[in-house]
């Protein structure tokens, strides 16, 4: 599919569908010619509400205001109407607000989210006729949107919703095709981009570095396990942004067996892997000025006779010991490793992605990213980055009462809380004990595992992978590059 900019009007192209929204459900503006007709059939223009009217060709889509998540919802929507028609090419005008950049910049992304099918392992792929989307710079309510805003827009949205398409691709791709092996080759594609690099380290490494919490995952697997370093370094760059991702391929639990229907999406516990290798991507195609890590601990979480069992100790690579009493627990043992090895190269900002807890899904939602750290400016800045993106957010408090219940009396740290509640900040109290005093304020813990993959298609996302915190973090480094 195709988005193109035009200086044309929207009455000039006869031949060709119109995609109309009604803002507010105000039927009076100039654009809606069938006023009469939707009123006939009941068109109430609610959000993500549809309705094609053949006599004029035009598709009008209810959206419930100009901002810029209602824009990329209603361009989402009238994308998903679209692909189940013969229609070949649309057109549609802007609808802008403040800054037309940044609502021409949704639409792009709404369109372009929704045009993602993941259909690899399907035998009969149904084609979409739906080729072109003419951008025309008339616009719903001013009348200077430039064409150098337009085109700069367009670009940045199609960066990012590709960037954003990508990790749902990785995500979704089952767990016997995307082993660690797999992940690491799909991140060193990502080399062609101008000013990347990419190392892959093995377990010889691990084991030089003392990174035992992540081999003690690993080790029930047939597949080894792969430390992904992803670098894109820029000239000039203004400071250094480093992303972990946790990248398990699949996770059965462990000895700690999940049931099996919980195991079922578990090729989604790679999501923070898959983010932070797109965020690096998006960050790259859109020549943002930070020099950006992204760091990957791609395992299997496996049953067999070398499992790492309940009641084991590990020692982590910064000589913290952990007591094991829940295997399902894996993903911050992976994380803990794999954030000490970051710090090693001083980062300004730290930032850690995971589908961590299901606790993060109780607590939020299954469509909320759970924020933790212990800077209140940062994660406001985080916080109010989700929400310009258009991705759901929440702040989880850490409370220093909550450490008590991570405590071990054989270990340094126990990797489960010893109460059932508040697991998701737990988890992230967990975290924290590997990250250095001088790093604290420069820290933030993402758990996405209420919005990385779900079971049923919302708002502009698809059933299954998201991409989520591609967006958000994206947006985020956007404005600071500004400052």
């Amino acid at each position: 599919m195709q988005i193109e900019l035009n200086t044309k009007k929207l009455n000039e192209l006869t031949d060709t569908t119109r995609i109309v929204f009604i803002v507010a459900k105000n039927f009076e503006h100039q654009w809606i010619e069938d006023k009469e007709a939707l009123e006939l059939l009941g068109f109430k223009a609610e959000n993500e509400e549809c309705l094609f009217v053949p006599t004029h060709n035009i598709l009008y889509v209810g959206c419930e205001s100009l901002d810029p998540d209602d824009i990329r919802l209603a361009a989402a929507k009238a994308y998903d109407f679209l692909k189940k028609t013969t229609i070949r090419e649309v057109c549609i005008g802007t609808y802008s607000l403040d800054c037309p950049g940044l609502n021409i910049k949704a639409m792009v992304e709404g369109f372009t989210l929704a045009s993602y099918t993941f259909n690899a392992y399907k035998s009969q792929k149904e084609p979409i006729k739906l080729q072109t989307i003419i951008l025309c710079l008339e616009d719903y309510s001013r009348t200077d949107v430039s064409m150098q805003t337009a085109s700069k827009a367009l670009n940045a949205g199609m960066i990012i919703a590709e960037a954003t398409n990508f990790a749902k691709e990785i995500i979704n791709a089952i767990p016997n095709d995307m082993t660690p092996l797999a992940l690491a080759n799909v991140a060193q594609t990502l080399i062609s981009l101008p000013n990347v690099t990419c190392k892959v380290l093995d377990k010889d490494f691990l084991e030089e570095q003392g990174m035992n919490a992540f081999l003690a995952v690993n080790r029930a697997s047939v597949h080894p396990p792969k430390l992904i370093h992803l670098i894109y370094k820029p000239e000039d760059a203004k400071k250094r942004i480093i992303y972990v991702g946790k990248g398990l391929t699949y996770d059965s639990g462990g000895l700690s067996l999940k049931p099996s229907e919980h195991m079922v999406t578990m090729k989604a516990d790679k999501s923070g892997g898959a983010a932070v290798m797109s965020i690096l991507k998006g960050a790259a195609e859109l020549k943002l000025p930070f020099e950006i890590h992204a760091i990957i601990g791609a395992t299997e979480n496996m049953i067999g006779g070398d499992a790492y069992k309940p009641d084991d100790v590990l020692v982590a690579k910064n000589g913290k010991t952990i007591e094991v009493r829940n295997t399902d627990a894996e993903g911050r043992l992976v994380l803990a490793d794999c954030l000490s090895y970051a710090q090693e190269f001083k980062p300004d900002l730290l930032i850690d992605m995971a589908t961590l807890t299901g606790a993060c899904v109780v607590a939020l939602g299954e469509f909320t990213t759970g924020i933790m750290g212990h800077s209140e400016t940062l994660k406001t800045s985080c916080l109010e980055a989700f929400t310009k993106s258009g991705e759901l957010s929440g702040v989880l408090p850490f409370n220093k009462h909550l450490k008590k219940l991570i405590k071990s009396s054989v270990a340094d740290i126990s990797n489960i809380s010893s109460s059932r509640y508040g697991g998701a900040i737990t988890a992230g109290l967990f975290l924290d004990n590997f990250i250095e005093e001088e790093n604290k304020d420069k820290w933030l813990h993402l758990d996405i595992a209420g919005p990385a993959y779900v079971e049923k298609a919302w708002g502009y996302n698809p059933f299954g992978a998201s991409g989520a915190g591609v967006r958000a973090n994206l947006y985020w480094m956007i404005d600071e590059a500004k400052k």
